[in-house]
């Protein structure tokens, strides 16, 4: 069973940036769908990123394209969200969530339930 850990979150000011890390167990990582989601304050969960089969294929929400990047070290089993002119909107409780066997990347990997592991969540607040 895969064991999803994310960190990195934190309270920063509008224009700030942040890097969240997310540890997924297993020993074929890298053949692993890893995605980012969040859950904002009275807002349903959203796709934010997802990074598909060795980082071949990636993929952004609208209101976050061209200020997150998502990326991969698979000798570490890690995907990243890298995090920049963050927004009072991007408040949230962001999730790591993984599919090891790349079944969702034939349809871009954007729907929570491609994913069957997910952590626990890390907080971001951005305010000033």
């Amino acid at each position: 069973q895969v064991q999803v850990v994310e960190s990195g979150g934190g309270s920063v000011q509008p224009g700030g940036s942040l890097r969240l890390s997310c540890v997924a167990s297993g020993r074929t990582f890298s053949t692993y769908a890893m995605g980012w989601f969040r859950q904002g304050p009275g807002k349903a969960r959203e796709f934010v990123a997802t990074l598909t089969w060795s980082g071949d294929t990636t993929y952004y929400a609208d209101s976050v394209r061209g200020r997150f990047t998502i990326s991969r070290d698979n000798a570490k089993n890690t995907v990243y969200l890298r995090m920049n002119n963050l927004k009072p909107d991007d408040t949230a409780v962001y999730y790591c969530a993984a599919d090891p066997y790349n079944y969702c990347s034939g349809h871009g990997c954007l729907d929570e339930k491609d994913y069957g592991y997910w952590g626990q969540g890390t907080q971001v607040t951005v305010s000033s």
